[in-house]
């Protein structure tokens, strides 16, 4: 049986959260020096403390690292150890579901490296969505198909966003076909109409730094139902300009699974075009919405307080707290991507 023929769905990420999950950063090559990682670390307990400000968080350790990173994370914060290799917990950790019943299961998804690239180190890291949703006491259902928490953005009434270069990309499913994909996903997640888009940031793919290959949380995601956030890049010089164009023209065309025009809000970029010699992919979108909150990527920017406002007024209940996302952003995610919400059941 299928998660979706059990009754369960993915809910929104803007429904009640019973805890967010995190993982700590540890020594492999993507923090390759020892400065390197203690900014990594930093980063990574600023975006916990913000999250525990609204919800309780349970941040993934490897063996013999929590009491250091207890220090950094505050005595609030939980901590539990498991073999990992790296410290993207949207990507590598359990896509959670509920029924409506009072039960939780989860999505593990098959996970071979953002699609066995040659930085990338997945040994443990395949095994951790198993390990979360056994800790979180869900039942879980394994998925074949290759795909990560990042690449999937869902509005809660059967509708989901997909990126083509993901799902349908020759490094993670190249025998799939698209029909086979979105039966695997609405079969899994509880959704009913897959919104395609054609690719992601441009920072994404090789060989520009650690990426994702395009995962769609940094483009395009779901405010409220009917509603889409979206990236937008108003400067000509730098070549997503076109890319967000074309997306959100798709965007602005697409009907969402109730049959709905989806209204898109678009968000401006920051005005940095290139950051560690090669073209930025920082992005607003790449935002966490916890119990009360929105914990929003910051970059010492001029927009930075601008995307704030348009997120203040998408979520008036919703205190918005930014945190610098520079050196996340430098590993190849955001804040988004090192989180993973449990919903409340």
């Amino acid at each position: 049986m299928t998660p979706a023929a059990d009754g369960f769905r993915m809910p929104a990420e803007w429904t009640p959260h019973e805890r967010t999950w995190m993982a700590w950063p540890g020594p492999n090559p993507t923090f390759d020096n020892p400065d390197d990682l203690a900014e990594a670390r930093a980063a990574w307990a600023a975006v916990a403390r913000a999250i525990r400000r609204f919800e309780p968080v349970t941040v993934v350790c490897g063996p013999g690292q929590s009491q250091a990173a207890r220090a950094l994370l505050g005595p609030d914060v939980d901590t539990v150890e498991r073999e990992l290799d790296d410290a993207w917990m949207r990507d590598i950790g359990p896509t959670f579901l509920t029924n409506g019943k009072g039960e939780l299961a989860a999505v593990d998804w098959t996970f071979n490296g953002w699609g066995a690239q040659g930085w990338a180190r997945w040994e443990h890291d395949a095994k951790i969505g198993a390990d979360v949703s056994d800790l979180a006491g869900a039942k879980t259902y394994a998925s074949k198909l290759v795909n990560e928490g990042g690449a999937i953005h869902v509005d809660g009434e059967g509708t989901v966003l997909l990126t083509e270069t993901v799902q349908l990309g020759a490094e993670r499913n190249p025998d799939w076909t698209r029909e086979q994909v979105e039966a695997e996903i609405h079969a899994h997640l509880g959704t009913r109409k897959a919104i395609w888009l054609p690719r992601g940031l441009t920072g994404d793919y090789p060989p520009y730094g650690f990426g994702t290959l395009g995962h769609v949380d940094i483009v395009a995601a779901f405010a409220r139902p009917g509603v889409v956030v979206a990236h937008s890049q108003p400067d000509p010089a730098h070549p997503d300009h076109e890319v967000t164009k074309e997306v959100i023209g798709l965007l602005q065309a697409a009907t969402d699974a109730r049959g709905r025009r989806l209204e898109v809000v678009e968000v401006q970029a920051p005005t940095i075009l290139e950051a560690d010699g090669h073209w930025a992919d920082y992005s607003y979108i790449n935002h966490y919405l916890c119990n009360g909150g929105v914990v929003l990527c910051g970059f010492d920017d001029p927009r930075d307080e601008l995307a704030a406002g348009i997120f203040r007024r998408l979520f008036p209940e919703r205190t918005v707290t930014l945190v610098d996302a520079r050196t996340i952003f430098a590993g190849g995610g955001g804040i988004h991507c090192i989180t993973q919400q449990q919903p409340r059941i």
